[in-house]
């Protein structure tokens, strides 16, 4: 019984909260460069070949779940020495012309099925038949398999360094184990699961108490200076403006991604005080607030982000979720930039505090017995009524994952860009999620294609945001331009046709003038005469 592994209660809330509408995995889409000398269609062999090299290094390629009776408690991952690669790597060809907007509709469409509950729960497809002769790669992991973290520490497992793979001790012969395991296995080890989470909780119980009263008189502090001082951070007793990403779900999804050079906007962010994270934030922030403006949708209050926040040790590398969140207000009300950025800062600054006082007591799992049908039944009940659009805790979620910063390598294709997929859920249509490239940040915008069928004009107002940074006022002596070199050989950052809505007015919904020295506020924009053409999505009403 000790090669046994019990999923963790937030391991096991991802597998119970998923429909059909509500998949629960996690996914990338990585471009390629061809190997040299690589003719069309064998790289998918050279993948497999590659990924059944590396298999022993991740337990997430060749574990499955053995579910237990009657629901009542969380599942066990067990081994499974019969993977089928030829259903988990799979290949498939763009038609022409071989767009990149055809990739990212493939991506959005792979990426709303669920996957096979009955087999290690992970999917590869090599995709061929882009224009400018790269290849795609789209992966997908369950999230109760893995957290962001642990799928970069996987992506180090199957990834290389350089056009030769590295060679890899080969796994040891495994004794076949039976498909699934006995009633009486199962109830024994889901028993010794739930005793020893109890005894954890009731160890941390006393600090957790201290510390939970100590937050408690901080936080009606902040809700007292918040009633004083509008606008003050800290002050999230409230529900999150209606928007048009706060409406139930449907399985169909949308997908874009785009790409901006990490060197500059850290260097413009350290230059004004603020975090990669916090520049990150903003850039979501400015983006949020041209898109919904143009369409006449910006609420009159802040849009609120949920942010998760990984509670993973350095080194541990486990195939599992450690993961908390918050909230964080991203000031989309607030036209001057610089202002906006202030808010953000201090509300990030005011999370890490919390979580300072809190981060070590947080317990990673607790008592999962009864919570497969009840978690179950909860979301539901969220997703058929209209709670999703009264309760709303946040508007959307962002996500920020440090990645590699050198090239990466798969089977002797050089990888160019990586753009992750993340989750969607009833009453938050949107998922922002970000991994830093090589001098890249690349962010991956999965949405309901039902709420944002026009995912595409959202990615493009990252890059007018972009611009919109560039310009700026930043403190005396500071040169930006000069402050980190980007690799020469780096791909420039993709570039989206300009829809029809007016440049000039979605200028001056995100630019500052050049000759303010300090702050810049904006000048009121005059509603354009109707939403844009393509903004024909249901957007959602008052309850």
């Amino acid at each position: 019984m000790k090669d046994l592994t019990h999923l963790s209660m937030v391991d096991g809330a991802f597998l119970h909260l998923e429909s059909p509408e509500m998949p629960m995995h996690v996914g990338s889409l990585a471009l390629f460069e061809p190997p040299e000398g690589g003719a069309p269609g064998e790289w998918i062999e050279a993948v497999k070949a590659h990924v059944i090299s590396r298999m022993h290094l991740a337990p997430v390629f060749t574990r499955k779940l053995a579910l237990m009776p009657f629901d009542l408690a969380n599942p066990l991952w067990i081994d499974d020495d019969d993977i089928d690669l030829d259903y988990h790597i799979r290949s498939t060809v763009l038609p022409k012309p071989g767009t990149l907007a055809q990739l990212e509709a493939l991506a959005a469409r792979l990426h709303s099925s669920l996957l096979d509950r009955s087999r290690p729960m992970w999917e590869f497809y090599v995709i061929e038949g882009l224009a400018d002769g790269r290849l795609g790669f789209y992966s997908k992991l369950h999230h109760a398999a893995v957290d962001g973290q642990a799928a970069v520490a996987l992506a180090e497992t199957i990834f290389d360094l350089t056009d030769v793979p590295r060679r890899v001790k080969p796994a040891r012969a495994r004794r076949s184990n039976r498909y699934q395991l006995g009633v009486a296995e199962l109830l024994g080890a889901a028993l010794r699961n739930q005793m020893t989470q109890v005894l954890k909780l009731v160890q941390l119980a006393p600090p957790l108490t201290t510390a939970a009263v100590k937050a408690a008189g901080t936080a009606w502090a902040d809700w007292r200076a918040g009633a004083k001082k509008k606008g003050a951070p800290g002050t999230r007793l409230k529900l999150a403006p209606l928007s048009p990403f706060n409406v139930s779900i449907t399985n169909q999804r949308a997908f874009a991604g785009v790409t901006l050079p990490l060197p500059e906007v850290k260097a413009i962010g350290k230059a004004l005080g603020a975090s990669v994270n916090d520049m990150v934030l903003w850039l979501c922030s400015t983006a949020l607030r041209g898109y919904l403006h143009d369409a006449r949708e910006l609420p009159a209050g802040t849009l609120v982000a949920g942010v998760p926040i990984s509670l993973r040790t350095e080194g541990d590398i486990s195939s599992n979720n450690q993961v908390s969140g918050t909230v964080i207000d991203l000031a989309t009300q607030v036209r001057d930039p610089l202002e906006r950025l202030a808010i953000i800062v201090a509300g990030t600054r005011a999370m890490k505090a919390q979580l300072g006082a809190f981060g070590n007591l947080i317990p990673k799992d607790f008592p999962s017995l009864g919570s497969p049908w009840l978690l179950s039944g909860l979301a539901s009940l969220y997703g058929r009524s209209r709670l999703a659009h009264r309760l709303r805790a946040v508007n959307v979620v962002i996500s920020n994952v440090p990645g590699p910063q050198v090239p990466l390598y798969l089977a002797g294709a050089k990888m160019t860009g990586l753009y992750p997929l993340s989750i969607v859920v009833h009453g938050v249509a949107l998922n922002i999620t970000v991994q830093s490239y090589r001098g890249q940040l690349c962010f991956g915008l999965i949405a309901c294609r039902r709420a944002l069928p026009d995912v595409g004009e959202l990615a493009h107002q990252f890059e007018l945001a972009f611009e919109a940074l560039k310009r700026v006022p930043l403190p005396a002596a500071q040169v930006v331009g000069q402050a980190a070199a980007v690799p020469e050989d780096q791909p420039k950052p993709r570039r989206r046709a300009r829809t029809k809505t007016s440049t000039a007015h979605r200028a001056a919904a995100t630019s500052v003038p050049a000759n303010k020295p300090k702050l810049a506020v904006v000048a009121p924009v005059a509603k354009p005469s109707a939403p844009p053409a393509a903004r024909r999505r249901r957007t959602a009403k008052a309850a």
